[in-house]
């Protein structure tokens, strides 16, 4: 983590996962092939609510692996939820889930994803990885 992204106590500072879940979510809609309909296309995603669990702090000089996954699908929303690593660590130290609604991206009017987005979101990005700390720590 990047000193500025930390508090007093050199800890991330916790309105700083939301940030990371917004970057971690875009990531995994280009993963799954989708980037350029839900950034440049007719299609967009607007966040509902988003909910985080702490389990132990973040710290500076600490890279973070963001997992991300298809939790629940609705008719217009969906529910991702992603898991927070310290790199190369099996526990999860925290966790969120945030629920988005489609929108057409000029009314902003809610609209169903296409089918072949529902099924991209099912079938998730397993075993994919984008690297944004240039680290030398990759998954296994």
């Amino acid at each position: 983590m990047r000193y500025f992204e930390c508090d007093a106590q050199k800890v991330v500072f916790n309105v700083r996962y939301g940030d990371y879940v917004d970057l971690a979510v875009c990531e995994f809609f280009r993963a799954l092939g989708f980037g350029d309909l839900l950034i440049d296309g007719p299609l967009d995603y607007q966040l509902v609510k988003q909910t985080i669990e702490w389990k132990s702090p973040a710290r500076v000089d600490q890279v973070l692996e963001i997992s991300v996954v298809a939790k629940h699908l609705g008719t217009t929303s969906f529910t991702l939820s992603t898991a927070f690593r310290i790199a190369g660590q099996a526990d999860v130290i925290a966790a969120t889930e945030t629920v988005y609604v489609l929108v057409d991206a000029t009314t902003l009017t809610k609209t169903p994803p296409p089918q072949d987005l529902r099924d991209a979101l099912h079938r998730g990005a397993v075993g994919l990885f984008v690297d944004h700390a240039d680290s030398a720590s990759k998954p296994a």
